[in-house]
């Protein structure tokens, strides 16, 4: 810096450190917020997808990992630049409030019941969610309930009511947790309970878990991309947040989201192009 003083002069000097310093908060202003489902965060898609885009674009993602109530809740207080979650009819409330900008389809998979092998309600096998739900309920089998306003959690209480079944007393447990923590409860008591298939998949400590429900219409599970309305919230980096929402529905996007397997099992199809998705 002293040679660049006497070729250019003090002040130039000083303007050039001044700049220099400033080089670091740029860059790291490069970011956005995402909040997404935890199930896209512990499968491990977003370890699979995200340094794609981000080698592609220079924008970083940062995660917030989430049941989809809590995520549109961030999404609704301007916590986040982009939601990306998993209960199509929340998506589509929220956007009708004004609080987003456009749902858009992104992939899908579907949900599973697990429960110990013994299997007490006697359903394992089965392909009906909603007699599975009578089966338990009338034998009392414990059950654990993430309780916790997620995508998985609504889509729980929406079997339930199909059901016609309240479930309530010591067999149904409510735990206010993630599916990952979920998961591990229920391989603990043990206890029947309801996960996104790519949680599954990657989740190692099942010890008496299997599945026990599969294949039923009832148990598709659909994703979608939102941007945060940037008039409710000034702050919304919408142009990198759209950035990143364009990302994911294009060939580019979906291919990586298609390719991400474990043991050989995709664990997400993507359905950008798929109307009413």
């Amino acid at each position: 810096m002293a040679f660049l003083k006497h070729i250019i002069g003090a002040g130039t000097a000083l303007s050039l450190m001044a700049a220099a310093a400033l080089q670091p908060a740029v860059a790291q202003d490069e970011f956005i917020t995402v909040a997404s489902t935890t199930s896209t965060e512990q499968s491990g898609l977003f370890d699979h997808i995200l340094p794609i885009f981000e080698e592609k674009t220079g924008i970083e993602v940062r995660v917030i990992a989430q049941g989809t109530g809590q995520a549109l809740e961030t999404g609704r207080r301007g916590d986040a630049d982009v939601l990306f979650v998993h209960a199509k009819a929340a998506e589509e409330e929220f956007v009708a409030e004004g609080h987003g900008v456009e749902r858009e389809p992104v992939m899908y998979n579907d949900f599973v019941f697990v429960g110990p092998g013994d299997d007490p309600a006697g359903i394992k096998g089965g392909s009906d969610a909603v007699a599975a739900l009578q089966a338990i309920a009338e034998a009392e089998a414990p059950f654990a309930s993430r309780g916790d306003d997620s995508g998985t959690h609504k889509a729980e209480l929406n079997l339930w009511e199909a059901a016609g079944i309240e479930p309530s007393g010591d067999w149904y447990r409510e735990l206010g947790q993630g599916m990952g923590p979920t998961l591990n409860t229920a391989a603990q008591m043990p206890a029947y309970t309801m996960s996104d298939r790519a949680t599954w998949i990657s989740f190692q400590n099942r010890g008496p878990l299997e599945i026990v429900v599969e294949g039923d219409d009832r148990l598709f599970n659909q994703y979608g991309v939102i941007l945060v309305n940037p008039e409710r919230h000034e702050h919304v980096k919408a142009e990198a947040g759209q950035q990143f929402i364009d990302w994911l529905v294009s060939g580019e996007g979906q291919q990586a989201i298609g390719s991400y397997e474990i043991d050989g099992q995709q664990l997400f199809f993507p359905n950008a192009q798929d109307e009413g998705a």
